[in-house]
């Protein structure tokens, strides 16, 4: 066979290949996805919402800067953001912007690049600090031998959340026992009203149709009965009621009488959001929720990345499925509601901690309440906001990218800084849960001192010298 005969038949391969798929595309609806279409692999930071396009892309636009800031700009603002986009008006800084534009999120991050993603689920350039930051290499003798791409090392610095980094916190907590001595955790007070009347099961206010004398609806009237939901006068309408809408005059009018309500069984997000707007909103933030916030199907764990259970596959993540109906839970939240679908090596040796040990040794009354550790004590902890009012920060991965976010909020609550600094670097510790101190050091408490002491000696020098 020729070469050309050859050429010509390999064409023809091609084509009836590209016309079969198109018409299988054609008479099979959904065989052509989106997933086919995307231009590389999605990271792990937005892989589950890789079916809205919309979300991220204008069509014919490309990828829209304010959509980054529709679900970060609370994040940043909280973490008082150390290179804002404002950072960058000044004039003086356009020689700066025209190497490197720091008023443009895509400027460092972008998507679908999976040879440049990095373990934080994103792309960032290895050397972005060096373009504005060179003359730190000349000024600070303790920097020149440092790589020009190690600036983010773990427990360095952090271009975005730099709280638990600057230089003065690191001076104030630079000599902290790596053990503390006792536990500064939030405790977390449940709300209720001083004239609010405990509720019972005699007083649920569901139709009688679904309170049939069955074991199972005396057991879930006994469940309800005994959280905080009843002792607050939260009683079955305030969940799985609502009232119906009427776009009669008639009806308005009628002020007097009582509203007709609507009944579902299914208690959805906007019903626990009622009462739990802060947890809500942070949960559609995080990877639980992320996928609802844009009117996705709930995440299941079948669609994660990390190791998980095959027999939680196909569970959805909604309020719960951590927090079970008419129970509550906070206790199973906050650890078996974990395990029953996290299988990767961090959650497993969990229970082989001092952590788990003590979560145990409070749950049996043995240890005050809230000095326990649970996976929730990290991974959701208590924050009080600027009324003193403590809740829980239901944005699993809020402070896992990167994971120094962790250390004000979670760590310092047991530990020192520096300890703390050096266990989020270990990798083989964090893989271990923590079961043993760290096996390697950061130096940034030690650079801080160092500097903090030269700066002392150079005055008491020239206060010698006057």
């Amino acid at each position: 066979m020729t070469t050309a005969k050859r050429f010509w038949l390999l064409m023809l391969g091609i084509n009836v290949m590209v016309f079969g798929f198109v018409a299988y595309s054609a008479i099979a609806p959904g065989a052509l996805t989106k997933t086919t279409l995307l231009p590389g692999v999605t990271s792990h930071g937005h892989y589950q919402i890789e079916m809205r396009c919309d979300v991220c892309h204008t069509e014919g636009s490309g990828i829209r800067q304010d959509a980054c800031l529709d679900c970060h700009a609370e994040e940043l603002r909280l973490a008082k953001d150390t290179h804002p986009a404002s950072k960058f008006n000044d004039p003086t800084n356009a020689d700066l912007l025209s190497v490197l534009d720091a008023q443009n999120c895509l400027t460092c991050h972008r998507e679908h690049v999976q040879e440049q993603t990095l373990t934080m689920g994103l792309t960032m350039p290895a050397d972005y600090c060096f373009h504005c930051h060179q003359e730190t290499l000349e000024t600070r003798p303790s920097h020149q031998d440092f790589a020009f791409d190690s600036c983010a090392t773990a427990g360095c610095h952090n271009y975005h959340d730099n709280r638990a980094l600057y230089e003065n916190f690191l001076l104030k907590h630079a000599d902290e026992e790596d053990f503390l001595s006792t536990m500064a955790g939030l405790i977390r007070t449940p709300v209720v009203e001083s004239n609010t009347t405990q509720l019972n099961g005699d007083d649920a206010d569901a139709p009688e149709d679904w309170m049939s004398a069955t074991a199972e609806d005396v057991a879930t009237l006994d469940d309800w009965a005994s959280t905080t939901h009843a002792a607050a006068g939260v009683n079955c309408s305030g969940c799985h009621a609502s009232e119906v809408e009427s776009n009669s005059a008639d009806v308005a009018l009628k002020t007097d009488s009582e509203p007709e309500l609507q009944w579902t069984r299914s208690v959805g997000l906007d019903a626990c959001g009622k009462c739990h707007e802060r947890q809500r909103a942070t949960f559609f933030e995080g990877h639980h929720g992320m996928r609802l916030a844009i009117d996705l199907p709930a995440m299941t764990p079948a669609q994660a990345r990390l190791p998980m259970h095959v027999d939680a596959a196909h569970r959805q993540l909604d309020c719960n499925a951590c927090h079970a109906g008419h129970r509550f839970d906070t206790q199973y939240a906050s650890v078996d509601a974990c395990l029953v679908c996290h299988n990767d090596e961090h959650s497993r040796t969990y229970q082989q901690t001092s952590h788990y040990e003590s979560w145990v040794k409070e749950v049996a009354g043995e240890m005050a309440s809230g000095s326990g550790v649970s996976c929730a004590t990290c991974h959701m902890p208590r924050l009080e906001d600027d009324d003193g009012n403590v809740w829980v920060q239901h944005n699993q991965n809020a402070n896992l990218r990167p994971n120094e976010k962790m250390i004000r909020e979670v760590c310092m609550n047991c530990h020192g800084l520096a300890f703390s600094i050096d266990a989020l670097a270990d990798r083989d510790a964090i893989n271990q849960c923590f079961a043993a101190s760290p096996s390697v050091h950061i130096e940034s408490v030690d650079l801080a001192k160092a500097r903090f002491e030269e700066k002392q000696r150079k005055k008491e020098q020239r206060l010698k010298q006057k």
